[in-house]
């Protein structure tokens, strides 16, 4: 998924967030990215 399609899913699922908390995410917390990742997926294909 590229970044601005990642965006856009957040946008859609009303997640706002910054990209330097995603970036801390990424490397800290990769579980919690990952759920980040899904739901950015699944407010696309809606």
């Amino acid at each position: 998924m590229s970044y601005s399609n990642f965006i856009n899913g957040l946008n859609r699922s009303a997640i706002a967030i910054d990209r330097k908390v995603l970036a801390d995410l990424a490397v800290r917390d990769k579980q919690a990215f990952a759920r980040l990742a899904e739901q950015a997926r699944s407010s696309l294909a809606n």
